[in-house]
């Protein structure tokens, strides 16, 4: 596929209009303690309310329904009162697509998309002979006989390849979970915002799956995240001036030889990575130059490793130094993950990034706001999917 034959027609046809999350850093305290502050549906549910003050809007225009694969469509529907004309069920990503798609179809106008998870205070296992239930729907269960029940164990082994290939250190890894916990430090919102981390405090963690340490894994904690997209014409009309604009979406998938970890080790999902970049920046009439930050899906640090390098920020290898001569963190000249993402805020599977994308191309985070801040990217490559959206102005 080229680019004059990409459909770009879902470009600037909708606009968040509103954002909420739960507390993150109080309820984290509180379940630590042998509290349970909500179950799944009642952080959603908290979530959602806030998006629509957020929004200036009331539950009675929201006429689509998206809701997390943690919880039920239905139920949560009945919990938040609504009976829309379109809806569904899909990740973080997905349900920004789903809810572009169904405006852009005029299936509906204003979709809120809401996510609760308890995972810590249900003790969730994503990892051991009963991670997730065990449920053949996750890919790394296809590699439970060899030992490998964990994404974390899999990104290990990816990332080794990875360093070995292209002679690359330990330190170098730990240029990511110290710059991301340098944006924690300036974020109410973050779990690791009190927890200061050096490079030597990163280097002497131990490994959980080498080359990975503690520090390139993702907090897990309860919560809940939603937000409001509107068509972008009423978006206008809104009296809150809050909008932000969706300018371009971007899909590849890498299927084939995925449960061998083809995909995986021998390219670091790199060709589905070009073609979602290829489509993204085509629609939005932009390039990577052009993004002011950039969210990355961090289950684990190598995420951002293989998304500068799959989206055009540097050529493939050279992520290392891109971030040594570039910085990721304050001060950088390319903000990654400026809310601290899974590794320093809060562990909701790509939700709480779609949010910070919104605020920072709202322009009024304060001390950690990214300076002139037009267009804010976000990606994700989990499980060999290379997605991509754009926010901005």
């Amino acid at each position: 596929m080229t680019t004059d034959t990409l459909d770009t027609s879902t470009s600037g046809i909708s606009a968040v209009v509103g954002i909420g999350h739960t507390d993150w850093v109080e309820d984290h305290k509180r379940v630590r303690n042998g509290e349970k502050p909500h179950d799944s549906y009642g952080y959603a549910a908290l979530a959602f309310k806030r998006a629509l003050d957020d929004a200036g809007i009331s539950r009675d225009e929201v006429d689509g329904l998206i809701v997390g694969p943690t919880t039920a469509y239905e139920r949560m529907g009945e919990i938040l009162n609504i009976d829309p004309r379109w809806g569904g069920q899909a990740d973080a990503v997905q349900a920004v697509f789903q809810a572009v798609m169904a405006i852009k179809s005029g299936m509906a106008e204003v979709v809120a998309l809401v996510y609760g998870n308890d995972q810590r205070s249900a003790a969730v296992q994503y990892g051991g002979p009963e991670a997730m239930g065990g449920g053949s729907f996750l890919s790394y269960v296809y590699h439970s006989p060899w030992g490998l029940t964990s994404q974390g164990a899999l990104y290990a082994l990816m990332f080794q390849r990875y360093k070995q290939l292209h002679g690359i250190g330990d330190s170098d890894l730990g240029q990511v979970a110290v710059g991301q916990r340098q944006w924690a430090s300036l974020n109410p919102n973050a779990i690791m915002r009190n927890k200061p981390l050096s490079l030597d405090d990163y280097l002497a963690a131990p490994y959980i799956a080498e080359p990975l340490r503690m520090n390139d894994y993702c907090l897990i904690n309860d919560g809940g995240v939603a937000l409001i997209i509107m068509e972008a014409s009423r978006a206008r009309r809104l009296a809150n001036n809050k909008a932000v604009t969706i300018h371009g979406l971007g899909r590849s998938d890498l299927n084939h030889h995925a449960t061998s970890l083809g995909p995986r080790l021998m390219d670091f999902y790199l060709p589905a990575q070009r073609g979602a970049a290829e489509q993204v920046y085509a629609a939005a009439g932009i390039g990577p130059k052009d993004i002011d930050a950039l969210m990355v899906y961090d289950s684990f640090s190598p995420h951002i490793f293989f998304a500068l390098e799959g989206f055009g920020f540097c050529k493939p290898g050279e992520a290392a130094k891109f971030i040594a001569d570039n910085g990721i963190g304050v001060g950088g000249k390319l903000p990654v993950n400026t809310h601290g993402g899974h590794i320093s805020e809060s562990y909701m599977q790509g939700w709480n990034h779609q949010i910070e994308a919104v605020r920072q191309a709202r322009g009024k985070e304060g001390k950690r706001q990214v300076p002139d801040c037009r267009f804010v990217q976000y990606v994700s490559d989990v499980a060999g999917k290379a997605m991509s959206i754009i926010y901005g102005q």
